[in-house]
C-alpha cells in the first residue's frame, strides 16, 4: 500500500511540474505567465495614452489606421494623449489609464513609485529621436553658463538626459552666471519662447528638435544618439498596469500585435506612415507638420519594439545623477516580455532579450 501509495504522489507531482513547465514554453522570456485565476478574458476596454509626438509614431499610426481596433476585436479602445510622462505616470498609478507609450525615465519612475507593483515594462516603441538644440551663438557645453535651457517636464524623459549630461560636463543646474537654467516647458510652448527670446536651447524630442532647428533657426549641440552605444537608447516604451496586465492578457496581446502591424506597415509605407502621422498630430495638436521638419524628424528615429532593456539599470542612475531621484530605482522584475516574444515567435520574428529586468 504505501509503495502504491507513494508511486501515485510521485505522479501526481510530475503532472504538476511538467505543468508549470509548460507555462513559460516558447515564450524566449523566464517570466511566469498570468495565472489562470487571474485571467478574465479579453477585457470590455482599454485606455490607452500616448503623446503627440513622431516618438510615439507607433501609436499614432496604430490608431489611425485602426490596427489596434482590429486585433482588439470586441474590446473598446480609449485613447488620452498627454504633454510628457510624469503626467501620464499619475494617470497609470491613479487607475485612469491601463497601458500607456511613455518614456524611459517616467516608466522607470512608475515602477518605482509603486514599489515594483504597478506597472511592467512590455514592449519598446522607439530608439532616438532627442537632441539639445541651440541658439546659433552656442557652441560648447560652457557656452551655456547663465543660459536658460528647456526640457518637456520636471523628471521626464529629457529632463534627466539633460540633467546628466551637464553633471558630465561639471555644469549645474542652476540660476547662477555660471549655472545652466533649466526650465519646464510644453514642447509647443518652448518653440515661441525659442522664438521669442525667453529661452536659449531645449533638449527636446522629435519633432520639436526638428522644428526648433527648421522652423526657428537653432543648431544641434548635442544629439543624445552620440551619448549611447552603437547610437541605440529607449526614447518610447510601452509599459501596462499589472493589474491589467494579470487579468487581461489577450487585450495586451493584442495591442501587441497592433504594434507589431503599426510598425511593419511604417517600414514598408515610409512616405505613406508620415502622411498619416502628422495627419494624426494636425488631429490632435491643430497644426500639421512641414514637410523639411517631417522628414528630418522620422530621419532620428527607428521604430522598434525592443525596448533595449539592458540600458534599464544605467537609466535608473542617471535620475540620480541628474538629482531628479534619491536614489536609484531598482528595476529588477520590471519587464515581462512574454507576450511580446509571444506576438514576435508566432510572427517568425527575433525575440526580445530581457536582460535579467525579468527576474526579482
Amino acid at each position: 500500500m504505501n509503495r502504491r501509495l507513494l508511486a501515485t504522489s510521485l505522479a501526481v507531482l510530475t503532472t504538476f511540474a511538467s505543468l508549470a513547465g509548460c507555462s513559460r514554453a516558447g515564450s524566449g522570456d523566464t517570466a511566469a505567465a498570468p495565472a489562470a485565476s487571474d485571467d478574465k478574458g479579453p477585457a470590455a476596454e482599454v485606455r490607452l495614452g500616448y503623446f503627440p509626438n513622431v516618438t510615439h509614431a507607433a501609436a499614432l499610426i496604430g490608431v489611425d489606421k485602426g490596427l489596434f481596433a482590429k486585433e482588439l476585436g470586441s474590446t473598446k479602445l480609449t485613447t488620452q494623449t498627454f504633454n510628457a510622462g510624469p503626467d501620464e505616470v499619475n494617470a497609470l498609478l491613479g487607475g485612469s489609464l491601463d497601458v500607456a507609450f511613455i518614456g524611459s525615465g517616467p516608466a522607470i519612475n512608475a515602477y518605482s513609485k509603486s514599489k515594483g507593483e504597478a506597472v511592467r515594462l512590455i514592449a519598446g516603441a522607439t530608439s532616438g529621436g532627442a537632441q539639445l538644440v541651440v541658439k546659433p551663438d552656442i557652441n560648447s557645453a560652457a557656452d551655456l553658463k547663465g543660459k536658460t535651457i528647456s526640457t518637456p517636464q520636471l523628471a521626464n524623459t529629457q529632463d534627466v538626459s539633460f540633467k546628466k549630461w551637464l553633471v558630465d560636463q561639471k555644469i549645474a543646474a542652476g540660476s547662477g552666471a555660471d549655472q545652466v537654467n533649466v526650465t519646464n516647458t510644453e514642447n509647443a510652448a518652448s518653440l515661441d519662447l525659442f522664438k521669442q527670446g525667453g529661452i536659449q536651447g531645449a533638449w527636446a524630442p522629435e519633432p520639436w528638435s526638428s522644428r526648433l532647428v527648421l522652423d526657428a533657426g537653432a543648431k544641434v549641440l548635442v544629439d543624445e544618439k552620440t551619448l549611447w552605444d552603437q547610437g541605440k537608447f529607449p526614447t518610447t516604451v510601452i509599459i501596462v498596469r499589472t493589474e491589467f496586465l494579470k487579468e487581461h492578457p489577450q487585450t495586451v496581446e493584442a495591442l501587441l500585435k497592433g504594434e507589431v502591424a503599426a510598425i511593419d506597415w511604417a517600414t514598408s509605407n515610409k512616405a505613406e506612415a508620415k502622411t498619416v502621422v502628422n495627419g494624426a498630430l494636425k488631429a490632435l495638436t491643430s497644426k500639421a507638420l512641414g514637410e523639411p521638419v517631417l522628414d528630418r524628424a522620422f530621419e532620428n528615429i527607428e521604430l522598434t519594439v525592443d525596448p533595449q532593456a539592458k540600458h534599464f539599470p544605467q537609466l535608473a542612475k542617471d535620475a540620480v545623477t541628474a538629482g531628479v531621484s534619491k536614489e536609484a530605482a531598482d528595476v529588477t522584475g520590471f519587464a515581462d516580455f512574454t507576450l511580446l516574444n509571444k506576438v514576435l515567435s508566432a510572427a517568425g520574428k527575433t525575440t526580445v532579450d530581457t536582460a535579467g529586468l525579468d527576474k526579482k
